[in-house]
């Protein structure tokens, strides 16, 4: 391989929330952490070249965003997704979040109900809740072999409700890590089509999804369906960038990208920084050998957890993930309550998970596992997990 995602890299120094907000957190900094969603790689060199070639311009002003920086989208996206992007409609934000906050905020009535579906990312839940709106959950379900699947009956019978306005996708989904199929997507397209359901298409993991499976963006479902959908996008995920705060929505309804470039501009938050300018671009025309031997990485790492897992922890349970680099461990086997297993994590496995409870009451007994890192840390952690269950257990 080209590129060596087996370094040990120390972030200490890092100034890294997620090595160094874990006594904010879990009341203890001495955890190894399998926390927060970014990578424990470096950066693509590619990417890291262009950031150098802006530093030794030794000046940081103001930055004046070319086209280039929209068309390295929107030729990604169509050679990846085979998804046509009009220039015209697409516009930069600081992140997926703050474009969702600035949506709900600006595009709704405060009797509006917005959909997600549990479990799920916990700022959708938090920006819908700060935004003064009715949070309405279509709750993601089980089935005997394990895996998350929609219930369309209840989907439907909630977008029914004529105040249900919005509904926020999650695809590829954090954290169950289903990549959903042309025919699902398709069915709830035709579910906000039928009830006049605006969809916003949260995509950021787009670029991480497994071998077998396939991404299909929601928007590209047809013309109609892209009528009603803000897609949301970034580079930042798939490139460990997210501190860079740059993404990309997509408004087919130019007034709607007008009053959204409005309030960026009333926030000033329009423009790039100097190193998120250069490193966005670079991702999108530079990055894709870096990503594709990544994925096999990744791959490799999830399937470590899924064996070890599987041989020395009987009672955790765990389905493959189709896409994300994150793997939802389900310790309802162990009959005990979150707080429980929480501290057994914390105090005997030394270990930082996200508990599962905020994502939604559906995730209570699971927890989220990062594997984005060397797999010297990968198999540290999963000893460690193993050793709180033990602990457990006795």
């Amino acid at each position: 391989m080209k590129y060596n995602f087996d370094k040990k890299v120390h972030r200490i120094k890092n100034n890294s929330a997620k090595w160094d907000e874990m006594g904010k957190n879990f009341g203890c900094n001495e955890l190894l952490p399998m926390w927060i969603a970014d990578m424990d790689f470096e950066t693509a060199p590619e990417i890291l070249e262009e950031m150098k070639n802006k530093l030794d311009q030794k000046i940081f002003g103001y930055v004046s965003r070319p086209d280039s920086y929209y068309q390295s989208a929107i030729d990604w996206t169509k050679k990846r997704y085979n998804y046509d992007i009009d220039l015209s409609t697409i516009i930069h934000s600081p992140g997926v979040i703050p474009t969702i906050s600035i949506i709900l905020k600006y595009f709704t009535k405060d009797t509006d109900k917005i959909m997600i579906q549990t479990p799920v990312y916990p700022p959708f839940a938090g920006t819908i809740k700060n935004s003064d709106k009715i949070l309405v959950e279509n709750e993601l379900v089980q089935d005997t072999d394990g895996n998350w699947n929609i219930d369309f009956e209840d989907f439907e019978a909630k977008a029914k409700d004529k105040n249900l306005k919005w509904f926020i996708l999650c695809n590829p989904h954090n954290p169950v890590g289903r990549v959903w199929k042309k025919e699902e997507l398709q069915k709830m397209a035709n579910i906000c089509l039928k009830y006049n359901v605006r969809v916003i298409a949260d995509e950021i993991w787009r670029d991480l999804v497994y071998k077998g499976h396939e991404f299909i963006a929601f928007a590209s479902l047809s013309k109609e369906v892209e009528d009603i959908t803000i897609t949301c996008f970034s580079a930042t995920k798939t490139f460990n960038i997210a501190g860079l705060q740059a993404s990309f929505a997509v408004f087919p309804r130019k007034e709607e990208l007008s009053l959204f470039d409005a309030k960026l501009a009333a926030l000033d938050i329009r423009r790039n920084n100097p190193f998120s300018l250069v490193a966005m671009e670079a991702a999108f025309n530079k990055g894709e050998a870096w990503l594709c031997e990544l994925l096999e990485y990744l791959e490799d790492n999830v399937n470590l957890v899924m064996e070890y897992v599987n041989e020395n922890m009987p009672e955790v349970k765990i389905t493959k993930p189709e896409g994300t680099y994150l793997v939802w461990l389900d310790f309802r086997g162990l009959n005990l309550s979150n707080e429980e297993i929480s501290k057994a994590l914390i105090e005997e496995g030394k270990v930082a998970l996200n508990g599962g409870s905020s994502f939604g009451n559906v995730g209570s007994g699971f927890f989220r596992m990062n594997i984005a890192c060397s797999k010297h840390m990968v198999q540290d952690a999963l000893e460690r997990v193993n050793k709180a269950v033990k602990y457990i257990n006795k």
